[in-house]
């Protein structure tokens, strides 16, 4: 080959390799918009892979079909990745916002496909044109092969660890869309003078890329008012982390902290969750020395602990450190937590709660489980009986536990699932509910090596609405949200316990929070 053929080839190589990294940034993504606005990530991750797989596989069976104009052909289809994955953020967030329910879904979905069928075209194409130029066929498809599969890692790693975290989601899909463009637009020079109207695709790439360029640079605002749809109170504060989206809203007195566009707590009314999840454990135990929080990134559990003056330490275990960050920056959230997570009794971990037990040799007198709903199967292990059984297994004689377990009324079947699953590692368990406003009715499970009695419980510390003489009125259900439940038929439902092997909890979880 000639000199020029060698540069275009290369050309080539290195096209694969680029649009095969923003091929697989848009298929993440895509997973991580359905995950953020849609729930389940595992459910949103699974469709959008295979969506995306299925795309490619229709786009290759159609690519048959292009034998001319191959750069040309080449070209239009960044062009189309180009607009179509840019403003696939953008434009996800404001159907969210406007569109009837189900749009958004149905939305996602078919991007997913269209932009997997477009970069499914891509690699046949520049196979041909790089066999076409003199290059053997075979190690044209081998090179070629290998830029697509070497891009893939690198669209992964940059995603998780630089586009999301520092860029966000509406950013990250405008800059990936400037990528396919500029790809395409050096394409079209390099092969210029195989191009009738050479000028005329020229000028509409550049329109393309004046159009993304100011959506890279504006699209987050408009995106962000379009977001502020989804929320009852004006946005104050977002983020996105390298686990989760963290919003914090604010209406006169009422702050909010959403994490993935779920409720962690209202500064009008925490105070009646965080005092049945922190006072009938702490009044139960034995002793109080030593404190272990899962979850409770906010500082507000901890706060209640530490009301105690006889706990030696605290140890919170939360996975993500921007939420700690903010609960210790944010003066909204300092408010409300006292900076309790800067005082000398309590040491923050940053780890998955599964591993930190797994790993730890300390026994505990108190352990107060505070972590999100299990609507996921990452959250699913937190919520197994193997995940009890440890908690067990670091819960000292005399100590008591309490565990977050969701409402006993919108998720009945959920909450008494929970209660069962910890009952069958062989604690005892005493059940309790407390209606918070911006919650609803919410649920909790105490569990103990020993008989736990509520009766005499004396609540020692200063509390907002929590009283020893309430504390007791606290376990009683009513009819439609007791442990009986029956199905359709009149059968009573067998509750069973949820473990690693069976992780039924999320089935029945989003079967009983989708009218809601």
């Amino acid at each position: 080959m000639n000199e020029a053929a060698v540069r275009k080839s290369n050309i080539i190589y290195w096209s694969s390799g680029i649009v095969s990294i923003c091929g697989i940034i848009f298929e993440v993504l895509f997973g991580a918009l359905g995950s953020y606005i849609l729930g389940d990530g595992v459910k949103q991750y699974t469709l959008t892979i295979s969506l995306f797989l299925t795309g490619m596989g229709i786009g290759a069976s159609l690519s048959e079909k292009v034998m001319k104009n191959l750069i040309i052909t080449f070209v239009w289809i960044e062009f189309g990745v180009a607009v179509i994955g840019g403003f696939s953020s953008f434009t996800m967030f404001g159907i969210t916002a406007f569109a009837p329910a189900g749009t958004d879904a149905f939305y996602l979905y078919f991007i997913t496909l269209l932009v997997g069928a477009l970069t499914g075209v891509e690699l046949p194409i520049l196979i041909r044109k790089a066999n076409d130029i003199g290059v053997a066929l075979n190690k044209s498809t081998a090179r070629v092969l290998f830029s697509d599969y070497a891009g893939g890692l690198i669209g992964g790693l940059l995603f998780v660890f630089l586009l999301r975290p520092y860029f966000g989601m509406v950013k990250t899909a405008f800059l990936v869309g400037c990528i396919n463009l500029t790809v395409a637009l050096i394409v079209l020079w390099l092969f210029r003078r195989e191009i009738r109207n050479f000028m005329v695709h020229a000028m509409i790439g550049l329109g393309i890329g004046v159009v993304l360029l100011i959506g890279l640079f504006f699209g987050e605002a408009m995106a962000f008012s379009f977001e502020q749809k989804l929320y009852q109170d004006p946005i104050i504060h977002m983020e996105e982390s390298s686990y989760q989206r963290i919003t914090i809203t604010k209406d006169q007195e009422d702050v909010r902290l959403f994490l993935d566009g779920q409720l962690q707590f209202s500064t009008i009314d925490e105070h009646r969750y965080h005092e049945v999840l922190i006072h009938p454990t702490m009044s139960v135990a034995e002793s109080r020395l030593n404190v272990l929080i899962l979850g409770g990134g906010d500082g507000i559990a901890a706060k209640e602990v530490l009301k105690y003056d006889d706990v030696e330490s605290v140890t919170l275990v939360d996975l993500d450190p921007a939420v700690v960050e903010l609960a210790n920056t944010e003066p909204l959230l300092l408010e409300v937590n006292d900076g309790a997570l800067m005082d000398e009794k309590v040491e923050v971990v940053h780890e998955d709660a599964f591993q930190f037990l797994e790993d730890t040799d300390e026994w505990f007198d108190v352990i107060i489980i505070d972590l999100p709903d299990p609507n996921n199967e990452s959250l699913n292990k937190l919520y197994t009986r193997e995940f009890y059984s440890l908690v067990r297994n670091h819960l000292n004689p005399g100590g008591a536990a309490m565990i977050q377990a969701t409402s006993p009324v919108f998720a009945r079947e959920v909450y008494w699932t929970i209660s069962e699953t910890v009952a069958s590692t062989g604690l005892h368990v005493e059940n309790l509910h407390v209606d918070v406003p911006s919650f609803g009715n919410w649920g909790f499970v105490m569990a103990s090596r020993e008989t736990i009695e509520l009766e005499n419980i004396e609540i020692p510390v200063t509390t907002r609405f929590l009283s020893s003489d309430i504390l007791p009125a606290l376990t009683v259900f009513g009819k439609d949200e007791n442990e009986d439940i029956y199905r359709a038929n009149g059968d009573l439902i067998e509750l069973k316990p949820n473990t690693l092997i069976d992780p039924h909890l999320i089935q029945i979880y989003e079967r009983s929070w989708e009218n809601y």
